[in-house]
C-alpha cells in the first residue's frame, strides 16, 4: 500500500506536507513512502509494523529527529547510507528488519559507526563506550545500495501489546495533547480551581504499565475504521462477559 497525501493529512491533522512535523502509520500494510520526499519538516514518523523496503524517501527529511521502524522489510544495513546526511537524527528503531542479520553485536556496532549522533537505538540508550568501539568493530556503509530484489520475502508483520506500548506510549510521537484529552476521559482532570478527584476511572488501573497500556490502546483506536471498530468491540463484550462469569464463580 502506498502513503498518500490525504493519508498523510488525515493523520498528521495537517493543510499541507510542507507542514507536517509528526506522521504515525504504525501497522498500516505500507510499503511505498515515497511522498516523505515532499514533507521537509517532518520531525518524527512512525512507520513500524509495515512492509517498507527502502529508507531512500526519509533521506530528504532534513528534520527528522525520530524515525521507528520495528518491523518492516529493510533488506540490509547499506539503507543507513540514506540516514547519514540527517543531522538531528538522535532515536531510530530498527530492530526486527531483515537487516539485523543474525549478529546483535556486529548489526549495533554498525549502526552507531554511520550514525554517531544516535542517543537511542532500538529503545536502549547509546552509550560513549560504544561509540568508541563501533569504530574499531562496525562496518561503515560509504554507497547506497542496490535495488535489485529489495522486498521480496517479506515476512508479514506482527506484533504484541508491549511493543505498542513501547512505541505508542512516553517515547513515540508525545502524544501529550492526545493523552490529556483521553486522560481526560477518564476524569483524570481535576476541576478548575478544586482538589484532585479522590475516585475516578483511571485510579482503578493498578500500576502505571497499565496506565500505559490503557493509553496507546486508546491512541491506536483513533486509527481504526469501522469495520476495525466493531471487532475491537465484540471482543471487549466477549472479554467482558468471561470476567464477569469468573468472578461470579470465585463468589460462589
Amino acid at each position: 500500500m502506498k502513503l498518500t497525501r490525504k493519508m498523510v493529512l488525515s493523520r498528521a491533522k495537517a493543510s499541507e506536507l510542507h507542514n507536517v512535523r509528526k506522521l504515525n502509520c504504525w501497522g498500516s500494510r505500507l510499503t511505498d513512502i515515497s511522498i516523505c520526499r515532499e514533507m521537509p519538516s517532518l520531525e518524527v514518523i512512525t512507520l513500524s509494523v509495515n512492509s517498507v523496503s527502502t529508507l531512500e524517501p526519509v533521506s530528504c527529511c532534513r528534520r527528522l529527529s525520530e524515525l521507528y521502524l520495528r518491523r518492516n522489510c529493510i533488506p540490509n544495513l547499506d539503507e543507513l547510507f540514506y540516514l547519514k546526511d540527517l543531522p538531528h537524527l538522535k532515536v531510530l528503531w530498527l530492530a526486527e528488519n531483515p537487516c539485523c542479520g543474525t549478529s546483535p553485536h556486529l548489526y549495533r556496532m554498525t549502526v552507531l559507526r554511520n550514525l554517531p549522533h544516535l542517543q537511542k537505538l532500538d529503545n536502549q540508550a547509546v552509550t560513549e563506550e560504544e561509540l568508541t568501539r563501533a569504530l574499531m568493530e562496525g562496518e561503515e556503509i560509504t554507497a547506497a545500495p542496490g535495488r535489485e530484489g529489495v522486498g521480496s520475502g517479506c515476512p508479514k508483520p506482527s506484533y504484541t501489546l508491549n511493543s505498542i506500548t513501547a512505541e505508542t506510549g512516553r517515547g513515540l510521537l508525545s502524544y501529550t495533547e492526545e493523552e490529556a484529552d483521553i486522560q481526560g476521559q477518564l476524569s483524570l482532570k481535576p476541576s478548575a480551581g478544586g482538589p484532585s478527584p479522590s475516585f475516578s476511572q483511571w485510579d482503578m488501573l493498578s500500576s502505571h504499565k497499565s496506565k500505559n497500556i490503557l493509553t496507546a490502546i486508546l491512541l491506536l483506536l483513533r486509527e481504526l475504521d469501522t469495520e476495525g471498530l466493531e471487532v475491537v468491540q465484540q471482543t471487549v463484550a466477549s472479554r467482558l462477559q468471561a470476567l464477569h462469569r469468573q468472578e461470579l464463580q470465585d463468589m460462589e
